[in-house]
């Protein structure tokens, strides 16, 4: 059974918390890849960010519906969600809009439990660690041709 070390992109692109979306639109560009794994200054994963992360950043923008009762102003939609897209519309660095806690894999994980956490995790790029350091990442591209 092929395991992420046969299947992985060994070449890996990543990103810090303060590279600037501007810089992050031309590595998605230059490298066509859909997400790049965020790290900190010790090179240990502590993100992902996607293309899809850097399009949310540029979608319209749902301003909530609020009442006022007595002196309070009462959201009636998540006031968090709110926050949290005027925090992407405004970006100026990766830090803004990746995602913490990336879903990441060992060396020796098996091609079948790739696809399945894919898929259940909705996920589409996964660092691959080998004793806890950045050995390589899958791509949904990466774990068609190891299928095949």
């Amino acid at each position: 059974m092929k395991t992420a070390k046969d299947i992985m992109t060994k070449t890996v692109i990543t990103v810090k918390k303060d590279t600037p979306i501007s810089e992050l639109s031309d590595l998605f560009i230059s490298y066509n890849v859909n997400g790049l794994p965020v790290v900190d200054d010790d090179e240990k994963v502590i993100g992902i960010v996607t293309q899809s992360d850097l399009i949310e950043q540029n979608k319209n923008l749902h301003i909530p519906t609020v009442i006022t009762l007595f002196d309070a102003v009462l959201f009636l939609d998540s006031e968090k969600k709110f926050e949290s897209d005027i925090k992407k519309l405004t970006a100026n660095k990766v830090e803004d809009i990746y995602s913490a806690g990336a879903v990441t894999v060992s060396v020796d994980t098996e091609l079948g439990d790739i696809a399945t956490i894919m898929a259940e995790k909705d996920v589409h790029t996964i660092p691959v660690l080998d004793d806890g350091k950045l050995a390589g990442v899958i791509g949904k591209l990466d774990l068609i041709r190891g299928m095949a």
